[in-house]
């Protein structure tokens, strides 16, 4: 069965059409043109203001026409990541995708179900002639990914819908109503770097096989982050051998626990035999750490020819110490919602070579004061760098007692037959940033089951996809 014939048509359809549009954050130009062309296509006011974000506003049904209008939301970014060996060009090549089981999975690389499914749905409500719903505007932020841009340049002039529908959250039992804010880290500077001479021979050390993941979303499932795993592994050598080490990459998105990471290393040839049979040893006590999360988890090691100036040694120890104590995974949970984290950082992005190097985590947080203490806590970690604080965005409060979620509780009851889950994710949402400039609006977020998000395990339930269209279209037939 192709993508397009699973049920609700009208959803799969739009899924598959904008998955063969490459869209990465920052680089939405040509989804942004199609979004453009599919309301024209139907006809319908769409707007485009000048940062990219569309607006597609279609009437209500008949009788409807002078309600409240809604605001269907969702961004038009995905994250691009695929594995160590894909040749996958994400910038030329739709993404491709295929069905096992209940599940839509994507060829090596993530699916973009992040927020594409939410996307689609909306399209699917206004493409639709059955469904009966109030006067829609439907909003497509861009670069909700990497900075928020999209929503940060909102104005409180464009809408007029009191009520917010995000459909950008990832489990169908669960109504979400408050997200934590955060910030990126970033830490720059530089290093004096040295040449050796001929009596060591290069190495190329390669972790990979790491599960990664969603930064927020998945950060209390302990998955290994590749760059502490190398900084341990590598003061883990520097006890029995003189290492060294020319330059170390890792990570492409603050967002994403990184999985992958390269170095180049120098070790004295007459210590080749030794740091052998120490690699293996100290592989295996990584591996066996982390097999409950990390099971595919390898640290491999190839001798390559060329010569390369390498780290001074007094700064390889701070480097290598930093990354070992700065903050990493969960910082506290919420007190009296111990399922719930409240802060968080994870150490992304790492690129130290060419005498440069520059380090970013994503650091978040429901409690302002506490995110703080967690980046003064990063910048302590490396006293010599520069500490940039970058693209801070607003937590999402919950509201408990809005009408809204008391007409979506029910409304899912009774198509369900059990109630939703009500829950804050420690994940940021668009909704922070909106309710702050539309702060009299009234909004909730929901999806369906997505597993694995930024990351090539990215994968969408089928059944679940249905489950949610069909609490999508009743609850704008009841609100």
């Amino acid at each position: 069965m192709k993508i397009s014939e699973l049920n609700p048509k009208s959803v799969w359809k739009h899924f598959e059409a904008i998955n063969a549009i490459p869209r990465a954050s920052t680089k939405e130009e040509h989804i942004i043109e199609y979004m453009i062309s599919f309301g024209a296509s139907l006809l319908l006011e769409t707007i485009v203001d000048a940062t990219g974000n569309v607006i597609i506003k279609k009437p209500g049904t008949a009788g409807r026409e002078n309600d409240t209008a809604i605001v269907l939301q969702g961004h038009l970014d995905m994250v691009h990541q695929k594995t160590v060996t894909s040749n996958f060009d994400f910038d030329t090549q739709g993404i491709e995708m295929y069905i096992d089981n209940d599940w839509v999975k994507a060829k090596e690389t993530t699916l973009g179900a992040d927020n594409g499914i939410g996307v689609a749905a909306i399209m699917g409500v206004l493409s639709s002639n059955e469904i009966e719903h109030p006067p829609i505007e439907a909003l497509f932020t861009i670069d909700e990914e990497m900075g928020m841009t999209g929503a940060m340049a909102l104005t409180n002039e464009q809408l007029k819908g009191t009520i917010l529908l995000n459909l950008d959250s990832e489990e169908d039992d669960e109504i979400t109503i408050g997200c934590a804010g955060g910030v990126d880290v970033e830490i720059t500077g530089n290093y004096h770097q040295e040449t050796i001479n001929n009596d060591y021979q290069y190495y190329e050390i390669s972790v990979s096989g790491l599960a990664g993941g969603h930064s927020g979303v998945d950060i209390h499932l302990n998955h290994g982050n590749t760059i502490r795993i190398f900084a341990n592994y590598a003061l883990a050598l520097k006890k029995g051998i003189y290492l060294k080490v020319s330059r170390i990459l890792a990570g492409t998105l603050t967002n994403v626990i990184p999985r992958d990471l390269t170095s180049t290393v120098a070790i004295r040839k007459t210590d080749v035999s030794e740091f052998e049979k120490t690699h293996k040893s100290i592989v295996a006590i990584i591996q066996a750490k982390y097999q409950s999360t990390d099971k595919n988890l390898n640290i491999t090691m190839k001798p390559i020819n060329g010569s390369f100036s390498v780290v001074e040694d007094n700064f390889l120890k701070q480097l290598l110490e930093g990354i070992q104590t700065m903050p990493n995974g969960v910082f506290s949970m919420t007190e009296g919602m111990d399922d719930l984290v409240q802060t968080s950082n994870s150490v992304a992005k790492i690129n130290v070579q060419k005498g440069a190097f520059s380090i970013a985590c994503h650091t978040r947080s429901s409690v302002d004061a506490e995110r703080d203490v967690v980046v003064k806590k990063i910048r302590e970690s490396f006293p010599n760098g520069k500490t940039e604080e970058i693209g801070p965005y607003p937590g999402w409060e919950p509201n408990p007692k809005s009408k809204l979620l008391s007409v979506a509780k029910k409304c899912y009851q009774e198509i369900n037959g059990v109630a939703p889950a009500v829950k804050s994710i420690h994940a940021g949402l668009e909704c922070g940033i909106i309710s702050e400039i539309y702060p009299t609006m009234e909004m909730i977020s929901f999806g369906p089951n997505i597993l694995g998000a930024h990351s090539p395990e990215e994968r969408l339930q089928i059944s679940s996809t249905q489950k949610f269209w069909k609490f999508l279209t009743s609850l704008l037939k009841e609100l």
